[in-house]
């Protein structure tokens, strides 16, 4: 079955020497279709990109959020049944971004189009896709919906994609971290504390985990960093919590995970109390 694309670039291609409205038309000049027509299409694209004022403007009076949305009508203007987006926000501030992912789910939505995005910014891919298709030199890596592949990464190239987004350990508590007990010097005062990883794919606590689960881990329990996004009606990421070790070093770290119904849960190492 052919279909029918529409492009969208990176550097919006418009023709300096054309104005926004002959920019949008100029597919379907080509194609012979008849002005009258043509006006009409082209109206009615500028009023969905929000550009109906510009209409007569030249590329070189417009932001780039702008030249984007006119980009994007053009390929729209012969109503294609799929819209293929290369790195459509990579030349956008996060502002303007957010406002041409907001207007591609409008798209999506009203005109029932599959839209195909191409890009190495997976906040993008959290924001917009249902499913994600992952490459590596060429070749398939990784495929699946968005909020699995993000929760279980199972390729190499998907988790470094994704490593921007994570949670990680922050610096002064990467820097106070020992890896055993054994090892941490006592300082009258301050008791020792374990610092777990809680790991959440999103499949066990999709609507997110309430905060008296962490009374599984035992009195003194805190939160230290990390967080969970929703994608797709899914909660998942990574908290940091400290327990204190108490007079009892020893750490049921399955029935620790099974309480929590987290993940993965990992030990990462012990630090003192804060003052």
């Amino acid at each position: 079955l052919r279909r029918r694309i529409g492009m969208i670039f990176q550097h919006f291609n418009l023709l300096s020497a054309k104005t926004v409205r002959d920019n949008v038309a100029l597919p379907l000049k080509v194609a012979g279709v008849e002005p009258r027509r043509i006006r009409e299409r082209v109206d009615e694209l500028l009023e969905l990109v929000g550009l109906a004022d510009k209409a007569d403007a030249w590329p070189a009076q417009l932001s780039g959020g702008q030249k984007q949305r006119v980009g994007i009508a053009r390929a729209l203007v012969h109503r294609p049944q799929i819209l293929l987006c290369d790195e459509a926000t990579s030349a956008l501030d996060p502002e303007t971004t957010q406002s041409i992912l907001a207007l591609l789910r409008d798209i999506n939505r009203r005109f029932g189009l599959t839209v195909v995005l191409i890009t190495h910014d997976m906040a993008v891919i959290r924001e917009v896709c249902d499913r994600v298709l992952v490459l590596a030199r060429g070749r398939l890596v990784e495929l699946g919906e968005v909020w699995r592949v993000f929760g279980k990464p199972q390729a190499e190239a998907t988790r470094a994609l994704l490593q921007p987004l994570l949670h990680d350990l922050p610096g002064d508590l990467a820097a106070a971290l020992v890896p055993d007990l054994e090892n941490l010097e006592g300082i009258p005062g301050r008791p020792a504390l374990r610092v777990l990883s809680l790991g959440f794919d999103g499949a066990a606590r999709p609507r997110g985990l309430p905060f008296e689960a962490l009374a599984a881990l035992g009195p003194g329990a805190t939160w230290l960093h990390g967080g969970l996004d929703r994608i797709r009606g899914h909660a998942q990421g990574r908290l940091l919590v400290a327990v204190p070790v108490g007079a009892d070093p020893s750490f049921d770290i399955e029935a620790a995970r099974q309480a929590l119904a987290a993940d993965r849960i990992e030990v990462l190492g012990y630090v003192h109390a804060a003052d």
